[in-house]
């Protein structure tokens, strides 16, 4: 038996990167996923089916509670519950100084990197108290940590969230329901990518502990652990995963 079978996960921006990830981990332990992404997830979807696994798209803009609500009706009619919300959707920035950033640029990062979150959270919580193993994952972000210069607006919408999942993990354990976060390093994501030079990848595996890129599956594994009954005393934690970097 897999450690997950049976469960109901809802994965917003499951459809790439870390979230692709996370899609096909969780399916490969037994769980059945539910994709929330306003972009095509027949990839992963086919990519999960091919070893037997799970999964649905819902088409879902999560900054959009009308959209949000839809998919909660439908995965409610589908299952009934859900075991497992991963919080993962969200935006990433090109580095500017704090005064060169507009307002609008720092309500963008936390309309979505941290009020959608706390929708998706509000609109699945209903499902969540149906389960007898609820679980609450966040993406954060290890920036948060170092301060990366020209990165305010994003890592004031991922402190955000990290400070929710604490506030969470203390309303919701009274309810069993488990609420931890996730914070990776430099992950070499398509989102990524688009606003990083090659050459940073290969600056940050010099400056990690253990000389090997983080890649979006290492991230998978840590939240199907999160996940699973093996963590079931683990929550308002934030995990570092980022191959020591953190230390240097």
């Amino acid at each position: 038996m897999r450690r997950l079978d049976g469960r109901i996960a809802a994965i917003s921006g499951g459809a790439s990167g870390i979230g692709g990830a996370t899609s096909k981990r969780l399916a490969s332990d037994g769980a059945i996923v539910e994709i929330l992404d306003k972009d095509e997830a027949s990839r992963v979807c086919a990519e999960i089916a091919v070893f037997g696994g799970r999964a649905q798209h819902n088409l879902c803009d999560v900054t959009d509670e009308k959209q949000i609500a839809a998919a909660v009706r439908s995965i409610e009619a589908r299952h009934g519950k859900v075991d497992i919300l991963i919080n993962n959707a969200g935006i990433l920035t090109v580095r500017k100084p704090w005064h060169l950033k507009s307002r609008h640029e720092l309500e963008r990062f936390m309309q979505v990197n941290y009020l959608a979150l706390y929708s998706m959270t509000q609109a699945f919580y209903p499902l969540i108290k149906k389960s007898n193993h609820g679980r609450i994952i966040m993406v954060g972000s290890r920036t948060v940590f170092v301060g990366n210069p020209g990165m305010a607006g994003y890592i004031e919408s991922k402190a955000a969230v990290m400070g929710l999942t604490r506030v969470l993990a203390r309303e919701l354990g009274g309810e069993r329901i488990t609420v931890n976060a996730v914070a990776p390093g430099m992950i070499a994501t398509a989102g990524t990518r688009a606003n990083s030079e090659e050459q940073a990848f290969d600056q940050m595996v010099a400056v990690q502990a253990i000389k090997q890129r983080v890649e979006p599956e290492h991230i998978a594994d840590l939240i199907a652990f999160l996940a699973s009954d093996d963590a079931e005393m683990i929550t308002g934690q934030t995990i570092v995963c980022d191959g020591g970097s953190f230390l240097h």
